[in-house]
């Protein structure tokens, strides 16, 4: 399919094939009719990526401080892998769109519905979308695909209104008259408001005009005199602001202008300097309006489709996008007034150009047009040929920071073939084929593991996909390395292990610390000990808020997420499968912290070892992640964050630079080797089952305050070789 996306590097925008995506649980797939450009925001955006680096740092000095934080905590080499890798990449464009619905797996849809979608990432200008139920509404008879593409522009002038509860008969002042102010001015005459505009550009008065100001002022002090008398002196009961600028002039005008104990609802981004003269002597309401309304920003409204209780919010932004329709069937809101230009998809470079500045033309709603008559553009994509590549042909499932960052580096390093990618977002999807060279670039991980020239599968999704993927593989008869978790629940460990034994295809779990220097030299060091060995293994984890999706429950929290990389290495160090568990945790009434982020496991192991794991996410930020203690027959043993090994025996202190890399390289090195020259796995299945065990027992210790004993559940049937 083709989509609208802008290189994140040089800023370049194109029109590009990209996959399909797939249709998502309770969601639906939507080819797309129309996509309105959201002129100020995406100018933002645009911009941003043209700019230098050292513009952008300017821009977003948050951005900068995030950087800086990360070169204190992971070092300058890590933080630039990053930038690098972000940079060169793809983003995709738009967030407000119409079109038909050709895939459901929603309840509230069937194919061939028209609808109207919103999300940045989701609406995007493609040809086909993959949107979450919650983020669509059906077009009602009357209304145009075109007219609804702008929903989603509609609902965040929509939840600004509702924002300052304007009532019949009062005084409101807009300052911004772009496509976001025009649509306010109408909702607000819809209200019977008397409505004043303001801008710094005169020539968007008439338009404004069109749309039912009232009156229209230059947006400075100028005009306060003017102002004063547009609202018989009594000052405007409610103020929006609907510009775009980093300067706080339409703040200070915008508390100038309100009347005492008035309402300035800020809509656009605009300078937050708030002065306190203003908001002291009138005791001003001020209010920032979250862009299309209530559930924007909750993954469980937007991504898992859990709807707010009508009764007690009533208008959440999908009400909001359905009521900005409505107005529109009713002819309350116009859109072609404020629809300046329409462009056919692969026109859309002219678009650009023209809210960049580039072609100097006065514009407000710019919609793209798509072409309809491609009805086979998903069986087009999803059945591309590829040439057959020579054994073994790597194919990639999911593409998070992580495996960009650590994963396929590696496997490019060693000139693997890389033969198939990917990601349930389109772009991802093209950016990874690009950059890496890929062959095949798809939204469909079950393709790429079907693929006849895909002999060797990596999988990195997210944790509740990862059986899925295995299980897929194993049947397939190709070896998988998975990123940790193997799983997040015994019955899909359980599977996992009935498939393995059935097939015996190799089976791989990313736990690296094991293969970083620091381990490995501490597991020379304990050779030949006769003696258990007593461990403990402290984890400066950070704080994960709680609407993370690693913190989803269906993601498995972060025990089974995390914990099992130190469960791992504890396996590891001693040679010995775990026995029991027992996990105590923090007890907090703050609703904001997990608890069970915070928590003390402590582990015996076949061998009589012991360990104990401390893994906090309240420590300081600054402070490194991992630290780790091994006693062993007489000598200490320090691993401090893999920058360095400390130990010490009767002869004194002795301390090993260990170069700070915790042994991905060397996993996925080992793992490919033993792919190719048909060696054993570098970690057992018995190890591998074991931990992700461990992880389980410890979350069934937390809720029953009990010690756990693993099952080692493979031996339901026979021993796994």
């Amino acid at each position: 399919m083709l989509q609208v996306i802008q290189y994140q590097k040089s800023g370049k925008i194109s029109v590009e094939q990209v996959p399909a995506p797939e249709c998502p649980p309770n969601g639906i797939l939507v080819r797309n009719h129309y996509s309105l450009i959201s002129a100020g925001t995406e100018k933002t955006t645009v911009t941003k990526a043209k700019s230098s680096l050292f513009q952008r740092a300017r821009r977003q000095p948050e951005d900068l401080k995030l950087v800086l934080d990360f070169i204190k905590k992971e070092g300058i080499l890590s933080t630039f892998k990053r930038i690098k890798n972000t940079l060169d990449s793809y983003k995709p464009l738009g967030y407000s769109s119409a079109g038909e619905v050709i895939v459901s797996k929603s309840d509230k849809f069937q194919p061939g519905d028209l609808v109207a979608c919103a999300g940045a990432g989701i609406a995007n200008h493609a040809e086909i979308i993959a949107v979450p139920e919650n983020l669509a509404v059906k077009i009602p008879d009357g209304v145009s695909a075109k007219q609804a593409s702008f929903a989603t522009l509609g609902a965040i002038a929509m939840q600004g209104v509702r924002q300052a509860q304007p009532r019949i008969g009062e005084s409101v002042a807009v300052i911004g008259l772009g496509l976001i102010g025009n649509i306010t001015v109408q909702l607000l005459k819809a209200s019977g408001c008397r409505v004043a505009g303001l801008d710094i550009d005169s020539s968007l008065f008439e338009n404004a005009k069109l749309c039912g100001c009232d009156e229209t002022f230059l947006s400075d002090s100028a005009a306060v005199p003017k102002l004063n008398e547009f609202t018989r002196g009594a000052g405007f009961d409610s103020v929006i602001l609907t510009a775009g600028t980093s300067s706080n002039v339409p703040v200070e005008l915008a508390m100038e202008i309100v009347r005492k104990k008035g309402t300035v609802v800020v809509v656009g981004a605009v300078g937050m300097n708030i002065p306190r003269t203003h908001f002291y002597l009138k005791e001003v309401d001020f209010k920032i309006s979250s862009s299309y309304g209530p559930g924007r920003y909750d993954p469980d409204y937007e991504s898992k489709g859990i709807d707010y209780p009508i009764a007690y919010v009533r208008w959440t932004e999908n009400r909001n996008m359905q009521s900005i329709l409505d107005l529109i069937a009713m002819g309350k809101l116009n859109t072609d007034i404020i629809t300046s230009h329409t462009f056919d998809l692969n026109d859309a470079n002219k678009a650009y150009s023209m809210i960049t500045g580039e072609v100097d033309d006065k514009y407000t709603g710019i919609v793209l047009k798509y072409d309809n008559t491609k009805n086979e553009i998903v069986k087009s994509i999803s059945s591309a040929k590829v040439e057959k590549n020579p054994n073994p042909g790597i194919g990639f499932i999911g593409l998070g920071t992580f495996a960009q960052n650590y994963l396929i580096p590696p496997l490019k390093s060693a000139n693997a073939n890389l033969v198939a990618v990917a990601s349930n977002t389109p772009i991802n999807a093209k950016t990874a084929a690009e950059r890496n060279g890929f062959a095949v670039c798809t939204t469909d991980g079950l393709e790429v593991i079907n693929k006849a020239d895909v002999s060797v599968v990596f999988c990195a999704t997210r944790h509740d996909s990862h059986a899925q993927f295995v299980t897929a593989s194993l049947k397939a008869g190709k070896p998988i390395f998975v990123e940790k978790p193997l799983a997040i629940n015994y019955e899909e460990l359980e599977q996992i292990i009935e498939t393995y034994q059935a097939t015996k295809t190799p089976l791989m779990v990313g736990f690296n610390r094991r293969f970083s220097r620091a381990f490995t030299e501490i597991k020379k060091q304990i050779a030949g000990r006769t003696y258990p060995i007593v461990m403990t293994y402290r984890v400066n984890a950070g704080f994960i808020p709680k609407t993370h999706w690693v913190q989803s429950p269906e993601q498995g929290g972060r025990i089974i997420g995390e914990v099992c990389h130190f469960v791992d290495c504890m396996v590891y160090l001693t040679g010995s499968l775990p026995k029991t568990v027992f996990a105590t945790s923090v007890s907090s009434d703050n609703i904001a912290d997990t608890d069970s982020d915070n928590i003390s496991i402590n582990l015996t192991f076949a061998d009589g070892s012991i360990g104990n794991i401390i893994y906090t996410a309240k420590g300081g930020a600054m402070m490194p992640k991992e630290y780790c203690e091994v006693f062993a027959s007489n000598v200490s043993y320090i691993m401090d964050n893999f920058n360095k090994m400390t130990i010490f025996d009767k002869s004194g202190t002795k301390i090993i630079e260990t170069g700070g890399m915790k042994g991905i390289n060397e996993e996925v090195a080992k793992f490919m080797n033993s792919i190719t020259n048909g060696l054993p796995m570098p970690i057992t299945p018995q190890e591998i089952f074991a931990v992700t065990e461990a992880t389980f027992v410890a979350v069934e210790s937390l809720k029953t305050g009990l010690p756990g004993t693993l099952k080692y559940t493979w031996n339901k049937t026979t021993e796994v070789s």
